[in-house]
Protein backbone atom coordinates (compact mmCIF):
# COMPACT_ATOMS: atom_id res chain seq x y z
CA UNK A 1 0.00 0.00 0.00
CA UNK A 2 1.21 3.50 -0.76
CA UNK A 3 0.12 6.97 0.21
CA UNK A 4 -2.19 8.02 -2.63
CA UNK A 5 -1.70 11.37 -4.26
CA UNK A 6 -4.73 13.60 -3.93
CA UNK A 7 -5.37 13.89 -7.68
CA UNK A 8 -5.45 10.09 -8.00
CA UNK A 9 -8.18 9.46 -5.44
CA UNK A 10 -10.90 7.38 -7.16
CA UNK A 11 -9.37 7.96 -10.62
CA UNK A 12 -8.91 4.28 -11.36
CA UNK A 13 -12.33 3.42 -9.90
CA UNK A 14 -14.00 5.93 -12.22
CA UNK A 15 -11.98 4.49 -15.10
CA UNK A 16 -13.20 1.02 -14.19
CA UNK A 17 -16.85 2.16 -14.12
CA UNK A 18 -16.32 3.83 -17.48
CA UNK A 19 -15.01 0.57 -18.94
CA UNK A 20 -18.31 -1.07 -17.95
CA UNK A 21 -20.40 1.72 -19.42
CA UNK A 22 -21.43 2.69 -22.93
CA UNK A 23 -23.37 5.65 -24.26
CA UNK A 24 -26.50 4.99 -26.32
CA UNK A 25 -27.61 7.79 -28.64
CA UNK A 26 -30.96 7.25 -30.41
CA UNK A 27 -31.36 9.48 -33.44
CA UNK A 28 -34.02 10.25 -36.00
CA UNK A 29 -33.34 12.91 -38.65
CA UNK A 30 -30.75 14.81 -36.58
CA UNK A 31 -28.30 15.34 -39.44
CA UNK A 32 -27.47 18.88 -38.33
CA UNK A 33 -26.36 17.90 -34.83
CA UNK A 34 -25.51 14.19 -34.74
CA UNK A 35 -21.83 14.51 -35.71
CA UNK A 36 -21.12 17.13 -33.07
CA UNK A 37 -22.90 15.13 -30.35
CA UNK A 38 -21.13 11.86 -31.22
CA UNK A 39 -17.68 13.40 -31.51
CA UNK A 40 -18.02 15.24 -28.20
CA UNK A 41 -19.15 11.99 -26.60
CA UNK A 42 -16.17 10.10 -28.04
CA UNK A 43 -13.93 12.80 -26.57
CA UNK A 44 -14.99 11.52 -23.13
CA UNK A 45 -13.11 8.25 -23.90
CA UNK A 46 -16.22 6.12 -23.61
CA UNK A 47 -17.76 3.59 -26.01
CA UNK A 48 -20.66 4.83 -28.12
CA UNK A 49 -23.61 2.98 -29.66
CA UNK A 50 -25.77 5.03 -32.02
CA UNK A 51 -29.23 3.73 -32.92
CA UNK A 52 -30.37 5.20 -36.23
CA UNK A 53 -34.14 4.95 -35.92
CA UNK A 54 -34.98 4.82 -39.64
CA UNK A 55 -33.75 8.34 -40.47
CA UNK A 56 -34.81 9.66 -43.88
CA UNK A 57 -32.19 12.43 -44.13
CA UNK A 58 -28.44 11.85 -44.51
CA UNK A 59 -27.89 10.78 -40.87
CA UNK A 60 -26.84 7.30 -41.97
CA UNK A 61 -24.12 8.64 -44.27
CA UNK A 62 -22.84 10.97 -41.54
CA UNK A 63 -22.55 8.10 -39.07
CA UNK A 64 -20.64 6.00 -41.59
CA UNK A 65 -17.99 8.72 -41.64
CA UNK A 66 -17.39 8.66 -37.88
CA UNK A 67 -14.80 6.14 -36.71
CA UNK A 68 -14.87 4.34 -33.41
CA UNK A 69 -18.62 3.95 -32.90
CA UNK A 70 -21.10 1.09 -33.23
CA UNK A 71 -24.18 1.86 -35.31
CA UNK A 72 -27.50 0.04 -35.27
CA UNK A 73 -29.63 0.91 -38.31
CA UNK A 74 -33.35 0.26 -37.90
CA UNK A 75 -35.18 -0.22 -41.18
CA UNK A 76 -38.04 2.09 -40.24
CA UNK A 77 -38.85 4.69 -37.63
CA UNK A 78 -40.11 2.74 -34.61
CA UNK A 79 -39.94 5.42 -31.93
CA UNK A 80 -37.49 6.41 -29.23
CA UNK A 81 -38.56 3.60 -26.89
CA UNK A 82 -37.86 0.94 -29.50
CA UNK A 83 -34.54 2.56 -30.39
CA UNK A 84 -33.47 2.55 -26.75
CA UNK A 85 -34.47 -1.08 -26.33
CA UNK A 86 -32.38 -2.01 -29.37
CA UNK A 87 -29.45 -0.13 -27.82
CA UNK A 88 -29.91 -1.83 -24.44
CA UNK A 89 -30.00 -5.25 -26.09
CA UNK A 90 -26.76 -4.55 -27.95
CA UNK A 91 -25.09 -3.18 -24.80
CA UNK A 92 -25.96 -6.31 -22.84
CA UNK A 93 -24.67 -8.52 -25.66
CA UNK A 94 -21.35 -6.65 -25.53
CA UNK A 95 -21.00 -7.16 -21.77
CA UNK A 96 -21.68 -3.64 -20.51
CA UNK A 97 -23.23 -3.22 -17.06
CA UNK A 98 -24.34 0.38 -17.45
CA UNK A 99 -25.65 2.52 -20.29
CA UNK A 100 -25.90 6.30 -20.50
CA UNK A 101 -28.57 7.64 -22.83
CA UNK A 102 -28.49 11.12 -24.29
CA UNK A 103 -30.38 12.83 -27.08
CA UNK A 104 -28.94 13.51 -30.51
CA UNK A 105 -30.39 17.01 -30.87
CA UNK A 106 -27.56 18.72 -28.97
CA UNK A 107 -29.67 19.50 -25.91
CA UNK A 108 -27.42 17.48 -23.57
CA UNK A 109 -23.77 18.12 -22.81
CA UNK A 110 -21.60 15.00 -23.28
CA UNK A 111 -19.05 16.81 -21.13
CA UNK A 112 -21.34 16.07 -18.14
CA UNK A 113 -20.80 12.30 -18.52
CA UNK A 114 -18.15 12.27 -15.74
CA UNK A 115 -20.74 13.66 -13.32
CA UNK A 116 -23.16 10.89 -14.28
CA UNK A 117 -20.42 8.29 -13.75
CA UNK A 118 -19.55 9.78 -10.38
CA UNK A 119 -23.20 9.63 -9.32
CA UNK A 120 -23.30 5.98 -10.41
CA UNK A 121 -20.14 5.28 -8.42
CA UNK A 122 -21.92 6.56 -5.32
CA UNK A 123 -25.18 4.77 -6.21
CA UNK A 124 -24.16 1.70 -8.26
CA UNK A 125 -27.60 0.07 -8.51
CA UNK A 126 -29.60 3.24 -9.07
CA UNK A 127 -30.95 4.84 -12.23
CA UNK A 128 -29.31 8.25 -12.50
CA UNK A 129 -31.58 10.88 -14.07
CA UNK A 130 -29.84 13.95 -15.44
CA UNK A 131 -31.93 16.76 -13.96
CA UNK A 132 -31.69 19.64 -16.41
CA UNK A 133 -30.78 22.86 -14.60
CA UNK A 134 -31.86 26.32 -15.66
CA UNK A 135 -35.00 25.22 -17.52
CA UNK A 136 -36.88 28.21 -16.16
CA UNK A 137 -34.39 30.55 -17.79
CA UNK A 138 -34.65 29.24 -21.35
CA UNK A 139 -37.26 29.91 -23.99
CA UNK A 140 -39.58 26.92 -24.19
CA UNK A 141 -43.03 26.46 -25.56
CA UNK A 142 -45.97 26.33 -23.20
CA UNK A 143 -46.61 22.78 -24.37
CA UNK A 144 -43.10 21.71 -23.35
CA UNK A 145 -43.43 23.24 -19.88
CA UNK A 146 -46.86 21.68 -19.38
CA UNK A 147 -45.69 18.25 -20.58
CA UNK A 148 -42.83 18.22 -18.07
CA UNK A 149 -45.03 19.31 -15.15
CA UNK A 150 -47.73 16.84 -16.28
CA UNK A 151 -45.23 13.97 -16.37
CA UNK A 152 -43.74 14.87 -12.97
CA UNK A 153 -47.20 15.01 -11.39
CA UNK A 154 -48.36 11.63 -12.65
CA UNK A 155 -45.06 10.00 -11.76
CA UNK A 156 -45.54 11.17 -8.16
CA UNK A 157 -49.13 9.88 -8.13
CA UNK A 158 -48.13 6.48 -9.52
CA UNK A 159 -45.02 5.90 -7.38
CA UNK A 160 -45.35 8.20 -4.31
CA UNK A 161 -41.91 9.50 -5.21
CA UNK A 162 -41.04 12.97 -6.43
CA UNK A 163 -38.72 13.66 -9.34
CA UNK A 164 -38.18 17.12 -10.75
CA UNK A 165 -37.37 16.13 -14.35
CA UNK A 166 -38.97 12.86 -15.42
CA UNK A 167 -38.76 13.86 -19.09
CA UNK A 168 -34.99 14.16 -19.19
CA UNK A 169 -33.49 11.76 -21.71
CA UNK A 170 -30.04 12.11 -20.11
CA UNK A 171 -29.90 9.03 -17.90
CA UNK A 172 -27.60 6.29 -16.66
CA UNK A 173 -29.19 2.86 -16.37
CA UNK A 174 -27.86 -0.25 -14.63
CA UNK A 175 -28.74 -2.64 -17.43
CA UNK A 176 -29.95 -5.32 -15.02
CA UNK A 177 -32.65 -2.87 -13.88
CA UNK A 178 -33.99 -2.14 -17.37
CA UNK A 179 -37.29 -3.97 -17.77
CA UNK A 180 -39.06 -4.51 -21.05
CA UNK A 181 -41.76 -1.94 -21.64
CA UNK A 182 -44.97 -1.95 -23.63
CA UNK A 183 -44.77 1.45 -25.34
CA UNK A 184 -42.37 2.38 -28.10
CA UNK A 185 -42.08 6.16 -28.30
CA UNK A 186 -41.39 9.09 -25.96
CA UNK A 187 -43.65 7.74 -23.24
CA UNK A 188 -41.45 4.63 -22.88
CA UNK A 189 -38.96 6.59 -20.77
CA UNK A 190 -41.64 7.49 -18.24
CA UNK A 191 -42.94 3.91 -18.22
CA UNK A 192 -39.43 2.62 -17.57
CA UNK A 193 -38.98 4.91 -14.56
CA UNK A 194 -42.35 3.98 -13.10
CA UNK A 195 -41.81 0.22 -13.36
CA UNK A 196 -38.26 0.54 -11.99
CA UNK A 197 -39.59 2.47 -8.99
CA UNK A 198 -42.30 -0.14 -8.40
CA UNK A 199 -39.64 -2.86 -8.30
CA UNK A 200 -37.54 -1.09 -5.70
CA UNK A 201 -34.86 0.42 -7.93
CA UNK A 202 -33.42 3.65 -6.54
CA UNK A 203 -33.74 6.70 -8.79
CA UNK A 204 -31.24 9.48 -8.14
CA UNK A 205 -31.23 12.91 -9.77
CA UNK A 206 -27.94 14.43 -10.89
CA UNK A 207 -27.95 18.08 -12.03
CA UNK A 208 -26.72 18.50 -15.62
CA UNK A 209 -26.58 21.38 -18.03
CA UNK A 210 -29.01 21.83 -20.91
CA UNK A 211 -28.82 23.76 -24.18
CA UNK A 212 -31.89 24.98 -26.02
CA UNK A 213 -31.05 26.49 -29.40
CA UNK A 214 -33.15 29.31 -30.83
CA UNK A 215 -36.67 28.21 -31.75
CA UNK A 216 -35.98 28.35 -35.49
CA UNK A 217 -33.03 25.94 -35.14
CA UNK A 218 -34.69 23.30 -33.01
CA UNK A 219 -35.46 19.84 -34.35
CA UNK A 220 -38.36 18.13 -32.60
CA UNK A 221 -40.36 15.05 -33.47
CA UNK A 222 -42.92 15.53 -30.72
CA UNK A 223 -46.46 15.47 -32.16
CA UNK A 224 -48.51 17.45 -29.64
CA UNK A 225 -51.94 15.91 -30.18
CA UNK A 226 -51.05 12.30 -30.99
CA UNK A 227 -48.18 11.97 -28.50
CA UNK A 228 -50.12 13.71 -25.74
CA UNK A 229 -52.96 11.25 -26.25
CA UNK A 230 -50.51 8.34 -26.05
CA UNK A 231 -49.07 9.70 -22.81
CA UNK A 232 -52.59 10.19 -21.40
CA UNK A 233 -53.53 6.58 -22.22
CA UNK A 234 -50.26 5.36 -20.67
CA UNK A 235 -50.83 7.33 -17.47
CA UNK A 236 -54.37 6.00 -17.21
CA UNK A 237 -53.08 2.43 -17.48
CA UNK A 238 -50.26 3.10 -15.02
CA UNK A 239 -52.67 4.57 -12.47
CA UNK A 240 -54.81 1.41 -12.67
CA UNK A 241 -51.70 -0.77 -12.36
CA UNK A 242 -50.50 1.32 -9.41
CA UNK A 243 -53.61 0.20 -7.51
CA UNK A 244 -53.89 -3.43 -8.60
CA UNK A 245 -50.17 -4.25 -9.00
CA UNK A 246 -47.75 -1.72 -7.50
CA UNK A 247 -49.57 -1.17 -4.21
CA UNK A 248 -49.84 -4.91 -3.37
CA UNK A 249 -46.22 -5.32 -4.45
CA UNK A 250 -45.15 -2.49 -2.13
CA UNK A 251 -47.13 -4.01 0.73
CA UNK A 252 -45.46 -7.39 0.19
CA UNK A 253 -42.05 -5.75 0.04
CA UNK A 254 -42.73 -3.85 3.28
CA UNK A 255 -43.99 -7.03 4.95
CA UNK A 256 -40.87 -8.91 3.88
CA UNK A 257 -38.67 -6.09 5.19
CA UNK A 258 -40.52 -6.12 8.51
CA UNK A 259 -40.28 -9.90 8.85
CA UNK A 260 -36.57 -9.91 7.97
CA UNK A 261 -35.88 -7.14 10.49
CA UNK A 262 -37.90 -8.84 13.23
CA UNK A 263 -36.21 -12.18 12.55
CA UNK A 264 -32.73 -10.60 12.72
CA UNK A 265 -33.56 -8.79 15.95
CA UNK A 266 -34.94 -11.95 17.59
CA UNK A 267 -31.99 -13.97 16.28
CA UNK A 268 -29.56 -11.52 17.87
CA UNK A 269 -31.51 -11.31 21.13
CA UNK A 270 -31.64 -15.10 21.33
CA UNK A 271 -27.87 -15.41 21.23
CA UNK A 272 -27.48 -12.55 23.71
CA UNK A 273 -29.85 -14.16 26.19
CA UNK A 274 -28.84 -17.78 25.52
CA UNK A 275 -25.07 -17.29 25.37
CA UNK A 276 -23.59 -13.80 25.87
CA UNK A 277 -25.26 -12.86 29.14
CA UNK A 278 -24.77 -16.30 30.76
CA UNK A 279 -21.15 -16.36 29.55
CA UNK A 280 -20.45 -12.98 31.10
CA UNK A 281 -21.70 -14.33 34.45
CA UNK A 282 -20.43 -17.90 34.40
CA UNK A 283 -17.01 -17.66 32.75
CA UNK A 284 -15.41 -15.52 35.52
CA UNK A 285 -16.79 -18.02 38.06
CA UNK A 286 -15.44 -21.04 36.18
CA UNK A 287 -12.12 -19.59 34.97
CA UNK A 288 -10.26 -17.78 37.74
CA UNK A 289 -7.26 -16.78 35.65
CA UNK A 290 -8.08 -13.36 34.12
CA UNK A 291 -6.06 -13.89 30.93
CA UNK A 292 -7.69 -17.26 30.26
CA UNK A 293 -11.11 -15.83 31.01
CA UNK A 294 -10.51 -13.00 28.53
CA UNK A 295 -9.55 -15.53 25.86
CA UNK A 296 -12.70 -17.58 26.55
CA UNK A 297 -14.85 -14.44 26.22
CA UNK A 298 -13.21 -13.59 22.90
CA UNK A 299 -13.91 -17.11 21.64
CA UNK A 300 -17.59 -16.73 22.57
CA UNK A 301 -17.85 -13.31 20.87
CA UNK A 302 -16.12 -14.64 17.76
CA UNK A 303 -18.57 -17.56 17.66
CA UNK A 304 -21.58 -15.24 17.88
CA UNK A 305 -20.14 -12.99 15.16
CA UNK A 306 -19.66 -15.98 12.86
CA UNK A 307 -23.17 -17.26 13.62
CA UNK A 308 -24.80 -13.93 12.77
CA UNK A 309 -22.71 -13.29 9.65
CA UNK A 310 -22.60 -16.85 8.27
CA UNK A 311 -25.74 -18.60 9.54
CA UNK A 312 -28.32 -16.35 7.88
CA UNK A 313 -28.67 -14.16 10.93
CA UNK A 314 -29.34 -11.31 8.50
CA UNK A 315 -31.87 -12.70 5.96
CA UNK A 316 -31.91 -11.17 2.50
CA UNK A 317 -28.28 -10.12 2.88
CA UNK A 318 -25.34 -11.89 1.25
CA UNK A 319 -22.05 -11.65 3.15
CA UNK A 320 -18.87 -11.79 1.10
CA UNK A 321 -15.35 -11.96 2.52
CA UNK A 322 -12.20 -10.95 0.61
CA UNK A 323 -8.84 -11.84 2.16
CA UNK A 324 -6.30 -11.90 -0.71
CA UNK A 325 -3.25 -11.95 1.61
CA UNK A 326 -4.64 -14.74 3.83
CA UNK A 327 -4.47 -12.65 6.99
CA UNK A 328 -4.71 -14.85 10.11
CA UNK A 329 -4.23 -12.23 12.87
CA UNK A 330 -1.41 -14.38 14.26
CA UNK A 331 0.65 -11.23 14.85
CA UNK A 332 -0.82 -8.25 16.74
CA UNK A 333 -1.74 -5.20 14.69
CA UNK A 334 -3.74 -2.01 14.89
CA UNK A 335 -6.85 -2.93 12.91
CA UNK A 336 -8.74 0.04 11.47
CA UNK A 337 -12.13 -0.08 9.78
CA UNK A 338 -14.49 2.39 8.16
CA UNK A 339 -17.82 2.73 9.96
CA UNK A 340 -21.15 2.56 8.12
CA UNK A 341 -23.57 0.65 10.33
CA UNK A 342 -24.18 -1.10 13.63
CA UNK A 343 -23.60 -4.31 11.68
CA UNK A 344 -19.90 -3.47 11.33
CA UNK A 345 -19.23 -4.79 14.84
CA UNK A 346 -20.56 -8.26 13.93
CA UNK A 347 -18.31 -8.38 10.86
CA UNK A 348 -15.27 -7.51 12.98
CA UNK A 349 -16.08 -10.05 15.69
CA UNK A 350 -16.38 -12.71 12.98
CA UNK A 351 -12.81 -12.12 11.76
CA UNK A 352 -10.83 -13.55 14.67
CA UNK A 353 -11.04 -14.05 18.45
CA UNK A 354 -7.71 -12.22 18.72
CA UNK A 355 -9.20 -8.75 18.19
CA UNK A 356 -9.98 -6.34 21.07
CA UNK A 357 -12.24 -3.49 20.00
CA UNK A 358 -12.20 0.03 21.35
CA UNK A 359 -15.83 1.05 21.70
CA UNK A 360 -18.08 3.97 22.49
CA UNK A 361 -19.63 4.34 25.93
CA UNK A 362 -23.14 3.30 24.83
CA UNK A 363 -21.76 0.02 23.45
CA UNK A 364 -19.58 -0.58 26.49
CA UNK A 365 -22.58 -0.08 28.79
CA UNK A 366 -25.14 -1.89 26.62
CA UNK A 367 -27.67 -3.96 28.56
CA UNK A 368 -27.36 -7.08 26.41
CA UNK A 369 -23.70 -7.35 25.47
CA UNK A 370 -21.89 -4.66 27.46
CA UNK A 371 -21.06 -6.96 30.36
CA UNK A 372 -19.31 -9.55 28.20
CA UNK A 373 -17.35 -6.82 26.38
CA UNK A 374 -16.07 -5.63 29.75
CA UNK A 375 -15.14 -9.21 30.66
CA UNK A 376 -13.25 -9.47 27.38
CA UNK A 377 -11.14 -6.36 28.14
CA UNK A 378 -12.77 -4.21 25.50
CA UNK A 379 -12.33 -0.59 26.50
CA UNK A 380 -14.17 2.69 25.75
CA UNK A 381 -12.19 5.29 23.82
CA UNK A 382 -13.44 7.89 26.29
CA UNK A 383 -10.86 6.68 28.85
CA UNK A 384 -8.19 8.64 27.01
CA UNK A 385 -4.76 7.79 25.71
CA UNK A 386 -2.85 7.82 28.99
CA UNK A 387 -5.25 5.37 30.65
CA UNK A 388 -5.68 3.15 27.59
CA UNK A 389 -2.08 2.61 26.53
CA UNK A 390 -0.96 0.41 29.48
CA UNK A 391 -4.10 -1.75 29.10
CA UNK A 392 -3.67 -2.06 25.35
CA UNK A 393 0.02 -2.89 25.73
CA UNK A 394 -0.95 -5.76 28.00
CA UNK A 395 -3.38 -7.09 25.39
CA UNK A 396 -0.78 -6.81 22.63
CA UNK A 397 1.75 -8.71 24.72
CA UNK A 398 -0.81 -11.53 24.97
CA UNK A 399 -1.18 -11.64 21.18
CA UNK A 400 -4.31 -9.53 20.66
CA UNK A 401 -4.78 -7.00 17.87
CA UNK A 402 -6.42 -3.69 18.74
CA UNK A 403 -9.30 -2.47 16.59
CA UNK A 404 -10.64 1.08 16.25
CA UNK A 405 -12.92 3.07 13.93
CA UNK A 406 -10.84 6.09 12.83
CA UNK A 407 -13.99 7.95 11.72
CA UNK A 408 -15.34 7.82 15.25
CA UNK A 409 -18.98 7.64 14.15
CA UNK A 410 -21.08 5.93 11.51
CA UNK A 411 -21.34 7.51 8.09
CA UNK A 412 -24.89 8.53 7.18
CA UNK A 413 -24.35 8.14 3.41
CA UNK A 414 -21.63 5.42 3.31
CA UNK A 415 -18.96 7.92 2.29
CA UNK A 416 -15.62 7.73 4.08
CA UNK A 417 -15.47 10.53 6.62
CA UNK A 418 -12.44 12.30 8.06
CA UNK A 419 -10.06 9.98 9.93
CA UNK A 420 -9.10 10.97 13.47
CA UNK A 421 -5.51 10.45 14.56
CA UNK A 422 -6.05 8.35 17.71
CA UNK A 423 -5.70 4.91 16.10
CA UNK A 424 -2.48 5.91 14.39
CA UNK A 425 -1.00 7.38 17.56
CA UNK A 426 -1.72 4.08 19.35
CA UNK A 427 -0.09 2.15 16.50
CA UNK A 428 3.03 4.29 16.78
CA UNK A 429 3.16 4.06 20.59
CA UNK A 430 2.83 0.25 20.53
CA UNK A 431 4.94 -0.16 17.36
CA UNK A 432 2.16 -2.10 15.60
CA UNK A 433 1.49 -2.86 11.97
CA UNK A 434 -1.64 -1.15 10.69
CA UNK A 435 -4.11 -3.60 9.16
CA UNK A 436 -6.94 -2.05 7.10
CA UNK A 437 -10.31 -3.79 7.25
CA UNK A 438 -12.78 -2.33 4.73
CA UNK A 439 -16.55 -2.79 4.84
CA UNK A 440 -18.85 -1.89 1.98
CA UNK A 441 -22.65 -1.67 1.87
CA UNK A 442 -23.61 -2.35 5.52
CA UNK A 443 -24.76 1.26 5.62
CA UNK A 444 -27.23 0.43 2.87
CA UNK A 445 -28.38 -2.77 4.56
CA UNK A 446 -28.94 -0.96 7.88
CA UNK A 447 -28.36 2.80 7.53
CA UNK A 448 -27.46 5.08 10.38
CA UNK A 449 -30.70 5.86 12.25
CA UNK A 450 -32.44 3.25 10.08
CA UNK A 451 -35.08 1.00 11.61
CA UNK A 452 -35.40 -1.70 8.99
CA UNK A 453 -32.99 -4.03 7.24
CA UNK A 454 -32.75 -3.84 3.47
CA UNK A 455 -31.68 -6.46 0.96
CA UNK A 456 -28.09 -6.12 -0.15
CA UNK A 457 -24.57 -7.49 -0.23
CA UNK A 458 -22.34 -6.98 2.82
CA UNK A 459 -18.70 -6.99 1.72
CA UNK A 460 -15.66 -7.21 3.99
CA UNK A 461 -12.15 -6.76 2.59
CA UNK A 462 -9.00 -7.51 4.60
CA UNK A 463 -6.15 -5.41 3.28
CA UNK A 464 -2.40 -5.76 3.46
CA UNK A 465 -0.51 -4.87 6.62
CA UNK A 466 1.54 -1.68 6.65
CA UNK A 467 4.60 -1.84 8.91
CA UNK A 468 5.69 0.99 11.24
CA UNK A 469 8.78 1.47 9.06
CA UNK A 470 6.57 2.17 6.04
CA UNK A 471 3.83 4.36 7.50
CA UNK A 472 6.22 6.45 9.58
CA UNK A 473 7.87 7.52 6.33
CA UNK A 474 4.63 9.20 5.26
CA UNK A 475 4.89 11.92 7.90
CA UNK A 476 3.15 12.74 11.17
CA UNK A 477 -0.07 11.08 12.38
CA UNK A 478 -2.21 13.63 10.52
CA UNK A 479 -0.52 12.70 7.24
CA UNK A 480 -0.78 8.97 7.99
CA UNK A 481 -4.51 9.33 8.72
CA UNK A 482 -4.99 11.25 5.47
CA UNK A 483 -3.15 8.60 3.43
CA UNK A 484 -5.22 5.77 4.88
CA UNK A 485 -8.44 7.70 4.28
CA UNK A 486 -7.56 8.05 0.60
CA UNK A 487 -6.90 4.32 0.45
CA UNK A 488 -10.31 3.66 1.99
CA UNK A 489 -12.08 5.97 -0.45
CA UNK A 490 -10.69 3.96 -3.35
CA UNK A 491 -11.25 0.54 -1.79
CA UNK A 492 -14.85 1.28 -0.75
CA UNK A 493 -15.54 2.42 -4.31
CA UNK A 494 -13.93 -0.75 -5.71
CA UNK A 495 -16.03 -2.97 -3.47
CA UNK A 496 -19.17 -1.05 -4.28
CA UNK A 497 -18.80 -1.57 -8.03
CA UNK A 498 -17.66 -5.15 -7.59
CA UNK A 499 -14.06 -4.80 -8.77
CA UNK A 500 -12.43 -6.63 -5.83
Amino acid sequence: MCCYKKDRVQDYCESYVKSLTCVIIPTYNNASTIRDVVERTLAQNIDVIVVNDGSTDNTREILQGIAGIDVINLSRNSGKGSALMAGFKEARARGYRYAITLDADGQHYPEDIPMMLDASLRNPDAIIVGMRTGLDGVERSGGSRFANAFSNFWFAVQTFRRLRDTQSGYRLYPLKSVLRYATSRYEAELELLVFASWHGVDIVEQPVRVYYPPAEERVTHFRPVRDFMRITVLNTCLCVLAVVYALPLACLRWLRTFVYTLYSLLFFLFWCIALLIPASILLPMIIRDKAKCTWAVHRVLHFVGRVIMDWHGIPGVKCRQYNPDNETYSKPAMVICNHQSSLDLMAILAQSPKIAILTKDWVYNNLFFGSILRRGEYYPVSEGMEVLLPKLRSLVERGYSIMMFPEGTRSADCRVQRFHQGAFRIAQELNLDILPLVVSEPGRVLPKNGRYLRKGVFKVFTGKRVSPTDYNQWGDTKKIASCFRKYYINKVAELRIGKS
